[in-house]
């Protein structure tokens, strides 16, 4: 017999590594100790679990830096998981039997395949850590096991390729010197293969199927990506390819934006959106309605990300000329915007008199003693919004018992910034139920933004009236995110409501709101078909209440 000059790989035991993290020392004090399977790592003490945790996962690390640059996972290992009878993802059968009548169950047939793979798993208390060799379809099978990289498989030579076609040893299980070339054979991760010493013989070779050349479909299985989504593992055989690429990106995306210190609302808007697409596809390709179900989350979690970005940003994309779009940061957002659109309504049904003073004066008292009842107020305060008639507003607010000040209007009048005067709305005091419901935080934004419209500088130096800065205002708390006036369905601000908050005839909006054009607040204006028409001017965007 002619000697042999090539022997097969032995099959190894994949290589497998536990990191556990458990108590240490007495219950309370919180300490825990970290250990690892392999025989040299020691023990390590950590005073907390949050610091034995980041341990835990750095140790895991540390291991896999050590399999990569040692080639990664083997090709030849045994599957670490059926070592142990594929108990990392089959159920105990004697557990099972002890709920089924007390008799053990045989525990089914697994059949393991596929590439060797070097896969972690991380339990979901964070307290265990398994690194292993496993084949393909135990990690796959395997609930929250992800895979990290997959072995190579040897490369067949082109002389045994030709044996296992042929069968033939003349031709390719001899070499021209006489010398025998020992066969490979294909090599499954869960049974070791026994090596093939002599070349076939004519009459063996003629009964066995011949291999194929080249395996173009396992090759391509091989070298695809593994991949997760919502708790769901992307199918290797997924069609079309774009549809499977697109579910892992956008997985990994997803991954990639939880572990940010700062969430990025936009992104996860946009994160959503992709995903409700790929989804939908998905469903239409599987035909699964869980599928379809969960796109429809996806978009209406696309449309709540959205809504908290510009809750938490205020800019809105408007339009100047219905092609030029431009952000805006707005001063409220759109859910403070339709807070102070229930101030201005309260305003108008509880002021004690029509007129558009003392409807400017209840405006801004009341957005100073929001939710307690009552607020501080400097005379500068009330010159700025009476000018010349504020001692004649304040005597009839308190007339009308609407308003209480601790002592004279003349004092109120004199307070300084550093001595304000305390006043009370006994109307607003705390009880229940309450006219406004929302948080101490927003009361100061509103009247901030109620303050910097009617005191906006190009009304000022028009020395517009009380009643054409409460105009103003009225149409800035009723524009849209494109500056246009009242609601899309209805084109306009209705004239009678605008008209009750202003405390002013119908027919006078006109002339006010042409003092607005003036004062460059609004663009155009027109009050045709009981409807105030117009657009606020770009300048004062920011001041706009999104309907």
């Amino acid at each position: 017999m002619q000697a042999e000059t090539g022997t097969q790989q032995e099959r190894v035991m994949g290589r497998a590594f536990t990191v556990r993290l458990d108590p240490y020392g007495r219950p309370t004090a919180g300490t825990v100790r970290l250990s690892c399977s392999a025989a040299a790592c020691a023990d390590q003490r950590f005073p907390s679990a949050a610091e034995g945790r980041q341990a835990a996962v750095e140790h895991v690390k540390l291991h896999v830096a050590r399999i990569r640059t040692a080639g990664g996972p083997r090709a030849h290992a045994y599957c670490a998981c059926l070592a142990g009878r594929c108990a990392w993802h089959v159920p105990d059968p004697d557990a099972s039997a002890g709920r089924h009548g007390g008799t053990p169950a045989v525990m089914s047939a697994v059949r393991c395949g596929g590439a060797v793979v070097l896969a972690v798993y991380a339990d979901r208390t964070g307290r265990l850590w398994r690194l292993a060799e496993t084949c393909a379809r135990c990690a796959a099978a395997t609930a929250g096991c992800r895979v990290l990289a997959s072995a190579v498989p040897a490369a067949r030579t082109a002389s045994t390729e030709a044996a296992m076609v042929s069968g033939k040893p003349g031709q390719a299980g001899e070499h021209p010197g006489g010398t025998v070339e020992r066969k490979v054979v294909a090599a499954f991760s869960d049974r070791a293969t026994a090596p093939a010493t002599e070349p076939p013989s004519p009459a063996a070779a003629q009964t066995v199927p011949g291999a194929r050349a080249a395996s173009p479909a396992g090759a391509s299985r091989r070298s695809k990506r593994w991949g997760k989504i919502a708790q769901r593992i992307v199918p290797y055989d997924l069609e079309p390819e774009v549809l499977r690429t697109e579910l892992i990106e956008l997985g990994d995306a997803f991954r990639d934006l939880q572990k940010r210190t700062e969430p990025d609302h936009a992104l996860l808007a946009e994160l959503q959106e992709r995903k409700a697409r790929a989804f939908d596809l998905w469903a239409d390709v599987t035909g699964d309605t869980n599928l379809r179900q969960e796109a429809r989350r996806a978009r209406q979690a696309a449309e709540t990300s959205r809504e908290t970005h510009r809750n938490r940003t205020g800019q809105v994309t408007a339009s100047t000329d219905g092609a030029t779009e431009v952000a805006v940061e707005r001063l409220l957002t759109r859910q403070q915007a339709a807070c102070a659109r229930t101030i201005l309504d309260h305003v108008t049904a509880h002021a004690p008199h029509h007129d558009p003073q003392v409807h400017l004066a209840v405006l801004m008292l009341t957005l100073r003693t929001a939710r307690t009842g009552t607020g501080n107020v400097t005379g500068q305060d009330f010159t700025g919004w009476l000018a010349g008639d504020t001692e004649r507003v304040l005597d009839q607010l308190i007339a009308a018992d609407w308003l209480h000040l601790p002592g004279t209007v003349t004092e109120a009048l004199d307070s300084r910034p550093e001595s304000p005067t305390l006043v009370t709305v006994p109307s607003l005091l705390p009880r229940d139920p309450y006219p406004f419901t929302f948080g101490k935080s927003t009361r100061p934004k509103l009247s901030g933004w109620a303050q910097k419209t009617i005191g906006d500088r190009k009304l000022r130096k028009k020395k517009t009236d009380a009643a054409t800065r409460l105009l103003a205002l009225y149409t800035a708390a009723h524009t849209r995110s494109d500056g246009h006036l009242g609601h899309p369905e209805a084109g306009g601000i209705p004239l009678d409501t605008a008209a009750a908050f202003c405390a002013l005839p119908m027919e006078e909006i006109s002339e006010h709101a042409g003092q607005l054009v003036a004062a460059d607040w609004l663009t155009e204006a027109d009050t045709a078909d009981g409807l105030l028409h117009g657009r606020l001017a770009e300048r004062v965007w920011p001041l706009g209440g999104l309907l």
